[in-house]
């Protein structure tokens, strides 16, 4: 199936394409961090929106052609000061619910979902672009990457802002690293290394390495890794995306590599994976997303493509109930498609530039789900979406 994915039949799209360029390109920067509100929409209280917010806006049965007004973002938030490379949310628990960002300038912000306020800003990449942040599950530390080749860990309780242990990758470019918590007390961590098309993978807290993977062919540098545990008892496999458009699976118990696929024509900019269906989709600098699974055998099969209008995807991310898939556009715009049969969904039209990150909350009430989306225009909007049983398809 080849699903054409026409803004002109969404209900929720709204302007003009815009041009594209690469996400690896530069920008201006100031510091700073407040919250404001949207000027279109702000909601009163930390989300208990619903689904209406969108479903509202749907087409009528006897209005076909006519498009009702598009949703606005429950609310901005602004000053981070820079391109929004990368985000990540910690709701769980009975924790102040938490957003964390990464930026271009190298400031990460933890955002307060509650006050919509950045509660605190710790810089601690010597100004270099931060390329992705996370949180240890057994531990709430927070771990960073930035492109001054440092990987760092965090002790961000009791008011301190201190890096507790670092991991020097030896790689100037934008892959994400990618970490598997194998225990409570020990991880992997996977990241690109100095050489053009190898992936390192170590064990944390001690940095032991564990192996270097190398692919046989040349595929050029690498673009995306996902490292994760399969339920089968399997050791550790890791997906990752190459600047040929080639998607390969490696075995990281065996250090070898599993299977192969050509993706794309382009290089593989993004890929996110479902490791309950064991199912994924991929983007890249071209008009399409490309979805692929793992059968019994861990071979790597295409399966659909979805084509877009405007070229350039910088970020996917499938929601945790495996019900929506949200893209990251270079047009501007977020896509939300139902991620059962990747039927599109929405537009989301608020931001000025590229849209570099998207990422949903993991509240534990559905109602307060939220999906966040970062820009290089230094704003992230938040969306109530598709909360309460909807129909997505």
């Amino acid at each position: 199936m080849n699903t054409l994915f026409s803004e002109r039949d969404c209900v929720f799209y709204t302007g003009t394409s815009t041009g594209s360029s690469s996400p690896l390109n530069g920008g201006s920067f100031s510091s700073g961090a407040c919250f404001q509100s949207s000027p279109l929409t702000a909601s009163d209280n930390y989300p208990k929106q619903t689904a209406f917010g969108l479903l509202a806006a749907t087409r009528g049965p006897n209005d076909r052609g006519m498009l009702r007004p598009a949703p606005s973002p429950i609310y901005t938030l602004r000053g981070a000061g820079g391109p929004l490379n990368t985000l990540h949310f910690s709701c769980k628990g009975g924790n102040t619910p938490l957003l964390f960002s990464g930026s271009g300038k190298g400031a990460i912000h933890v955002w307060n979902l509650n006050t919509r306020r950045a509660e605190k800003t710790v810089e601690g990449h010597s100004g270099h672009s931060v390329v992705w942040v996370g949180t240890l599950r057994e531990t709430d530390a927070l771990i960073s990457q930035g492109r001054d080749m440092q990987v760092c860990l965090w002790d961000l309780s009791e008011g301190r802002s201190e890096v507790t242990d670092s991991v020097w990758t030896g790689s100037v470019g934008f892959c994400q690293c990618s970490v598997l918590e194998t225990s409570s007390s020990a991880r992997l961590l996977a990241f690109a290394g100095h050489q053009t098309e190898e992936i390192k993978i170590i064990e944390l807290p001690g940095k032991t390495p564990v192996c270097t993977l190398v692919p046989d062919a040349k595929l050029g540098m690498v673009m995306c890794i996902k490292l994760w545990q399969p339920d089968s008892g399997h050791g550790p496999l890791l997906l990752a995306g190459y600047e040929d458009g080639s998607l390969l699976l490696w075995d990281v118990t065996q250090r070898s590599a599993l299977s192969r696929v050509k993706a794309h024509p382009e290089p593989v900019m993004c890929l996110t994976f479902d490791l309950r269906c064991l199912r994924g989709v991929s983007g890249s600098s071209e008009k399409q997303l490309s979805a692929w699974m793992l059968d019994g055998q861990n071979n790597l099969q295409l399966q659909d493509n979805v084509a877009l209008v405007n070229p350039g995807v910088s970020q996917l991310c499938v929601r945790a109930d495996g019900k929506l898939l949200a893209s990251a556009g270079w047009d501007h715009r977020v896509r939300i498609f139902g991620w059962k049969k990747l039927r599109p969904l929405a537009v989301l039209q608020y931001h000025t530039d590229m849209v570099l990150s998207v990422a949903f909350s993991d509240h534990q009430d559905p109602g307060h789900r939220l999906l966040a989306a970062g820009s290089k225009d230094h704003r992230i909007s938040l969306w109530s979406i598709y909360n309460e049983g909807a129909d997505t398809g």
